[in-house]
């Protein structure tokens, strides 16, 4: 799964990774830690040159009060759910980050927090789907992350991880149909894609800052372990 990310890319950085403009009302504010329920840098397949912040986590067109939201969906099974089936066909984005966090089951102790990144750019793109909430005269913009089996370097961290989009295929991903998307929807293959443990200060979003990403102080840190190349 993925249930927390980052984006502290500078802005000017960000538009030119991306070839598209902030948008975003109030302007864009780098972050070390996005929590479900707060709002994603996005660019959609109507707006391609556009980076707008979507509520994250997918509010079910159904629900008759605006809710938190499904925050990931499985890519092999998003076609056949009711809730994400219309987005599948015609709403992809591209979620954009500095790098995504999740947490290792340790041997009955507290889980340990990941950093996810990749090494040969300071932002990437994941998959995601959008909708727009509607109620009376409330519209929320809201999305979720598409989530893949583990690669090898996610493995020893979580059975899942978020759908990792090579720059090359982020366009593509934009512009494709349903079938070539799900095509697109596998476990990141290129070996620039990097962990590391950190400290348990991620846990509490409230902690925002550059000491979230800071590698996790002890003799044996298992970078190396996790890194891949």
């Amino acid at each position: 799964m993925c249930g927390r990310t980052a984006l502290f890319i500078q802005q000017h950085d960000l538009e030119d990774r991306f070839d598209a403009r902030i948008v975003t009302d109030g302007g864009y504010t780098p972050r070390y830690n996005i929590a479900p329920g707060e709002p994603l840098e996005v660019i959609t397949n109507e707006a391609t040159d556009e980076i707008d912040q979507y509520h994250w986590g997918l509010i079910p067109f159904w629900a008759d009060e605006p809710e938190e939201g499904i925050i990931n969906a499985r890519s092999e099974t998003a076609d056949e759910k009711r809730v994400f089936q219309d987005a599948w066909e015609s709403r992809p984005c591209l979620v954009l980050s500095s790098g995504f966090y999740e947490w290792q089951q340790q041997n009955g102790g507290p889980k340990q927090p990941y950093r996810v990144y990749r090494e040969d750019t300071p932002a990437f793109a994941m998959a995601g789907l959008w909708e727009v909430w509607e109620n009376n005269e409330q519209a929320i913009p809201c999305v979720t992350i598409l989530t893949t089996e583990p690669n090898e370097v996610m493995k020893p961290i979580h059975n899942r991880m978020p759908v990792v989009l090579a720059s090359d295929d982020e366009d593509r991903w934009l512009s494709a149909d349903s079938d070539e998307r799900e095509a697109l929807c596998q476990p990141y293959s290129r070996d620039d894609l990097a962990a590391y443990e950190i400290s348990t200060q991620v846990n509490n979003p409230s902690h925002d800052d550059p000491a979230v990403i800071e590698p996790r102080e002890h003799e044996q840190s298992g970078l190396g372990e996790f890194t891949s190349g």
